[in-house]
C-alpha cells in the first residue's frame, strides 16, 4: 500500500494556525491517522523529495519528527545548522530562499524572528514550514489538539487550561482551540499574557466555532472544570538571561497534585517539552496517570508527516524549472 488520496491546502505555507481554514485542519488530522496506522506500508509517499531544516535553535522532537518523517515516507532532509549565523546576517533571506527552491521541495525553518519566516515563504515557490519563531508553534498546537481528539474523538465543547507564559505555544493554542470549537482559559501572571492580537484573532475564530477564549492572572481554582491542563517553560530559548526573575514571577503558576485534583475526573495533562520537573510542572504530574505528554510527542511525528505529504506532493507547489 503506497497509494494515498491527498487534499489540497488553502496555503502554499504553514506559518499560522490561524491561516488555516477548518476544513484544511481535518485534512491534516484525517492524513495523520492515515499515516500513522500505515506507518510501515506508506513508505513512498513523498519519493525522491527533498526537505530542508533551517535551525536556529536547539531541537530534538522538531528537528527528529521531521527528519525521520521524510525517511518514513521515502525521501530525505538536510539539517542546515544556523544557531552562529542567523538568518539574514551571511546571506540575504530573499537569496537563501532562491538558492534554496532549485534544490529542495520544502522548508521547515526554526528560528527566533517570526518576520524571518514570512520572508522565506515571500521568496520561494515551494512550501515553508514555521517549525517554531518567536510568535507561532502551529505545529506544535495542531498535535496537541489531534492527541485530544484521538482520546475524545472531538475536542469541541471540551475546556482548554492553559497555565504559564503568554508564549509561542500558548498563541498557536489560542488560534487551534477556537478553530475547532475548543474553550481555552489562558493563566499567565500579570505582564506575561498572550500578544492582544493573536487573542483577537482566536476570539474572532471563537466566535464562529462556539469556543470561548479567555484570560485571566489568577491561578487559584484555574482548573476548575478542565479537561485538560497544559503548561510550558517560564522562561523560553533567547529568555535565558530572564530564568531567575521568571521563577520567582511564576512560583504561583506551576501545575502540581493539587490543580489537577480540581479539574473534572480523567483530566489529562499536556507539555509540548522540553519540560522542568519542580518548575512549571512537578513530577509526580509529569510521570504521573493524568500524563500524556510522550503520547503527543509521538504523534508529533504523524502530524507532521501529514503536513509534509499534503505540501510537498501539491503539484501546485512542485519545485519551478526557471528559465
Amino acid at each position: 500500500m503506497n497509494k494515498l488520496k491527498l487534499p489540497h491546502l488553502a496555503h502554499k505555507d504553514l506559518i499560522s494556525v490561524h491561516d488555516l481554514p477548518i476544513g484544511d485542519i481535518q485534512s491534516i488530522y484525517e492524513t495523520a491517522a492515515t499515516l500513522k496506522k500505515h506507518r510501515d506500508t506508506l513508505t513512498e509517499v513523498l519519493r525522491h523529495r527533498k526537505l530542508a531544516l533551517i535551525f536556529e535553535k536547539d531541537s530534538l522532537r522538531t528537528r527528529f519528527t521531521f527528519d525521520i518523517g521524510m525517511q518514513d515516507m521515502g525521501g530525505g532532509a538536510v539539517f542546515l545548522d544556523h544557531r552562529d549565523a542567523r538568518l539574514g546576517q551571511r546571506e540575504a533571506i530573499k537569496d537563501i530562499a532562491r538558492n534554496l527552491e532549485r534544490w529542495v521541495h520544502g522548508i521547515v525553518v526554526r528560528t527566533f524572528k517570526h518576520r524571518a519566516v514570512q520572508e522565506l515563504a515571500e521568496h520561494c515557490d515551494i512550501p515553508v514550514i514555521n517549525g517554531l519563531s518567536d510568535l507561532m508553534h502551529p505545529c506544535q498546537a495542531l498535535t496537541d489538539l489531534f492527541t485530544l481528539t484521538e482520546r475524545w474523538g472531538a475536542v469541541k465543547g471540551r475546556r482548554m487550561v492553559y497555565v504559564g507564559d503568554g508564549n509561542n505555544t500558548c498563541h498557536s493554542l489560542l488560534h487551534a482551540t477556537a478553530k475547532l470549537g475548543m474553550h481555552i482559559t489562558v493563566c499567565s501572571p500579570e505582564g506575561y499574557e498572550p500578544n492582544s492580537k493573536v487573542v483577537n484573532e482566536a476570539m474572532l475564530a471563537a466566535q464562529e466555532s462556539g469556543a470561548e477564549v479567555r484570560i485571566v492572572n489568577d491561578p487559584k481554582h484555574v482548573a476548575r472544570g478542565a479537561d485538560v491542563v497544559y503548561t510550558d517553560v517560564w522562561a523560553s530559548m533567547g529568555q535565558e538571561d530572564e530564568t531567575e526573575e521568571r521563577a520567582a514571577v511564576f512560583l504561583d503558576y506551576q501545575v502540581d497534585e493539587a490543580m489537577m485534583a480540581e479539574a473534572r475526573p480523567g483530566a489529562l495533562f499536556l507539555h509540548c517539552l522540553p519540560a522542568h520537573r519542580g518548575a512549571e510542572v512537578t513530577a509526580a504530574v509529569m510521570d504521573g496517570p493524568h500524563s500524556i505528554v510522550f503520547d503527543n510527542a509521538e504523534n508529533r511525528l504523524h502530524v507532521q508527516k501529514a503536513i509534509l505529504a499534503l505540501l510537498l506532493n501539491d503539484p501546485r507547489y512542485q519545485r519551478k524549472t526557471k528559465d
